[in-house]
């Protein structure tokens, strides 16, 4: 086990391990959802879900499972940004606060949103020359690869990331405001990269985003190109070989989320 795989695994399985207390809220508003014989009780109460035995036990641990893999998913993506702004941080000797970015946008009434991106890297706070020198020269071949400006590229001083599992929704709604999130970037003076950990990413969505200037990587392994493989960019560029993290740790990994797949498709409601 390498030196920080402790601390590693910690900050990727934290988030995970809420899965397991994952309950169904059933239209309940914002409750922290129902129990087994709450929801019995709920659905024996209308007389028309009553009526069609949508009351089975059976239901509620379809309505639990199905809602809590959305969540296994999500909360891996979560614990995964949160690994990532830490290796920035251990590996380039970044702040926590260099690591973060965010601005406002206006809404209605005169107030402010805030959105945020899961990682950055500003370069001139990356205080080991080589290293500074190697993001650099990626962040100008990864520009030049979506078809950035030369002159557009020279006012960049740093790299922006959204850090995700995997991408194959095509909500529309979702995709507009990540190419909105890119516009602010480069207004800001960043290159905005998706970082892709998993192969699962929609084609038709990587050709969109890279069309809006998004340097997009994605979860291969094996390319030896930090352009395309996120992780050879972990790797090569910023100095820690994730894919081996999880190498290395693929059974703790794979045996912790099996206990929260086991809580979430008990039908007890136990959880």
């Amino acid at each position: 086990m390498g030196r920080d795989d402790s601390r590693y695994l910690k900050i990727v399985l934290d988030p995970i391990y809420v899965c397991a207390k994952y309950r169904p809220k059933f239209g309940q508003g914002k409750s922290d959802g129902l129990t087994l014989k709450q929801f019995q009780e709920l659905y024996q109460g209308d007389p028309f879900y009553h009526w069609f035995g949508l009351d089975n036990p059976l239901l509620y641990a379809a309505h639990k499972a199905a809602g809590g893999m959305t969540s296994v998913y999500r909360q891996i993506g979560i614990g995964c940004e949160a690994l990532f702004r830490a290796i920035l941080q251990d590996m380039l000797g970044l702040s926590p606060a260099a690591t973060r970015w965010s601005y406002e946008v206006p809404t209605s009434g005169g107030r402010t949103r805030t959105l945020r991106l899961d990682g950055r890297v500003p370069l001139e706070e990356v205080k080991d020359k080589d290293a500074r020198r190697r993001f650099h020269n990626w962040m100008e071949q990864a520009a030049a690869k979506v078809g950035v400006d030369p002159r557009i590229f020279a006012s960049l001083t740093g790299t922006v990331f959204e850090v995700r599992q995997g991408y194959k929704s095509k909500d529309s709604k979702r995709q507009n405001a990540d190419i909105a999130n890119a516009a602010t970037a480069f207004i800001k003076a960043y290159l905005p990269c998706a970082v892709i950990l998993s192969t699962q990413i929609d084609a038709d969505i990587l050709v969109r985003y890279r069309a809006e200037k998004w340097a997009v990587i994605i979860g291969t392994v094996g390319m030896n190109d930090p352009l395309i493989s996120s992780y050879d960019f972990m790797r090569e560029i910023v100095g820690y070989d994730l894919a081996a993290f999880f190498e290395r740790n693929r059974e703790t990994l794979r045996m912790e989320i099996d206990k929260v797949l086991q809580a979430l498709l008990a039908p007890d409601g136990s959880s």
